[in-house]
């Protein structure tokens, strides 16, 4: 499809000349005969580049310039003047126009000006679909109490620069957090750097995070500049920053009091504006109390405190988180719309999830992938997802009594409770709403052992 270029002047002579020899470069070129003709085209048709001549009556081109950047028509503009000298082309950028240039008009610089002027605006235009697609991808879905909780804790940090420190378990979002609250920020279109801890050896974390000079290590064979000064002026998200060894976690602390970064081998420091959000599923305090994480650091990031819900706490949003995810691979995959029966969604949000969101969108993932019709019924689910109903109806057939139905009910929620906490004693009673103790009776009343033979666990510790 041709490239469309507006060419706004008063002059019938110049505007054919131009027209010409656009044409000529296969562009499609609609004509403005005054200032106010101009606005009324440009802004409602979407144009490629507009060029603008500056003297004409009643409405000059600086005048309409002005008009289209209030109205945020977002077409790159191209000044034309006949009178041209530098404060007038100094204005004219100062107001926004992307180049200009004097009559008589050079072919050969019309066309680049021109061809620059397309090159541009689809770049704009390729990132603003890259910005779209990326909050669609990073948007948080969910509309349950913890969802609403969360949001308002991002809506009220996000304007802020304090620190954050997101906890919650693995899969359940918490770099979508991050990123929101990136989003919202007045950094929003500054970097936004992301680094797992956890991913980058111990002996190239720091040179990862504040650069290095070259030959400042075996290796070491070029200058590398860091993450916290590739991030200035924007956000550096820490992921598993638990991970993260304490000699490191000494300079990132120097970072936060005192805004300097010193890279590797090098005798200087560097200043930067950082905002720091870090994330981990660790327990901090545990992490302290074993030595492995600083104290003085723990505060520093703890500001800000969010915690991301597990999937359980919000089963309501699984239909929702399932739609969603289905929408999104439908598009990416090329695929027609897939729908969720009743029955698919009910067994959907009453799995367990133990890999939470992140497990959730893997799932939605294969079936729109793999299920040709395009409604997913509860037989596309994976055997488990159904096998559990038809387990319990099996063993309903073959106990005596009511009692022991009860009973055997009764086991098997436990143990699937122990099962969605990590085997957590404390956790487990305090997410079915009953005293530890009266747990504790209960798996030794059921003699309820853990499957991989290893101990159930109290606070996270072997009993």
């Amino acid at each position: 499809m041709p490239f469309r270029v507006l060419v706004v002047d008063d002059e019938t002579a110049i505007r054919e000349a131009i027209r010409m020899t656009l044409e000529y470069e296969n562009y499609r070129v609609d004509e403005a005969r005054s200032g106010q003709e101009g606005i009324d085209k440009a802004t409602k048709t979407p144009y490629d580049a507009i060029l603008l001549d500056i003297k004409m009556p009643v409405l000059d081109g600086i005048e309409v310039l002005e008009n289209l950047k209030e109205q945020r028509v977002p077409t790159p503009v191209i000044m034309v003047s006949g009178h041209g000298d530098i404060s007038t082309a100094v204005e004219c950028t100062k107001r926004g126009a992307f180049d200009f240039l004097e009559k008589p008009l050079n072919r050969d610089k019309l066309l680049l000006s021109v061809r620059n002027a397309v090159r541009q605006q689809k770049l704009a235009e390729e990132v603003d679909e890259l910005r779209e697609r990326a909050e669609r991808d990073y948007q948080l879905v969910g509309d349950s109490a913890p969802m609403r909780e969360l949001k308002s804790q991002i809506e009220l940090a996000a304007p802020t620069k304090a620190t954050v420190l997101i906890q919650g378990q693995s899969g359940t979002g918490k770099e979508l957090v991050a990123r929101e609250i990136h989003r919202r920020s007045s950094r929003a279109r500054m970097p936004f750097v992301q680094v797992n801890c956890a991913a980058i050896p111990e002996e190239l974390i720091e040179s990862e995070l504040f650069g290095h000079e070259k030959g400042s290590f075996t290796g070491a064979v070029r200058k590398q500049t860091g993450k916290f000064v590739a991030a200035d002026g924007g956000t550096i998200f820490l992921d598993e920053i638990a991970d993260m060894s304490l000699r490191t976690q000494a300079k990132v602390l120097r970072v936060l009091q005192e805004g300097e970064v010193e890279p590797v081998g090098s005798a200087t420091v560097v200043k930067v504006d950082v905002r720091v959000i870090a994330a981990t599923n660790k327990d901090l305090t545990d992490e302290i109390r074993a030595g492995r994480f600083r104290e003085d650091l723990f505060y520093r990031l703890n500001v800000i405190p969010v915690r991301t819900p597990p999937l359980r706490e919000r089963r309501e949003d699984i239909p929702l988180l399932a739609q969603h995810f289905a929408a999104l691979f439908s598009q990416e995959y090329n695929k027609h719309p897939k729908k969720f029966t009743a029955a698919a969604l009910k067994a959907l949000a009453d799995s367990s999830w133990r890999g939470n969101v992140r497990e959730l969108r893997n799932m939605i993932e294969r079936l729109v992938i793999m299920v040709p019709s395009d409604t997913i019924d509860i037989t596309d689910l994976p055997a488990e997802f159904f096998r559990a109903a038809a387990d319990i109806i099996s063993t309903a057939m073959r106990l005596s009594t009511l009692q022991e139905f009860k009973d055997e009910a009764e086991k098997s929620f436990i143990l699937a409770k122990l099962r969605e906490n990590g085997w957590n004693v404390s956790k487990t009673a305090e997410a079915i709403d009953t005293p530890r103790s009266n747990l504790y009776k209960k798996i030794e009343q059921y003699n309820i052992k853990r499957e991989t033979g290893g101990a159930v666990a109290v606070d996270g510790a072997p009993e």
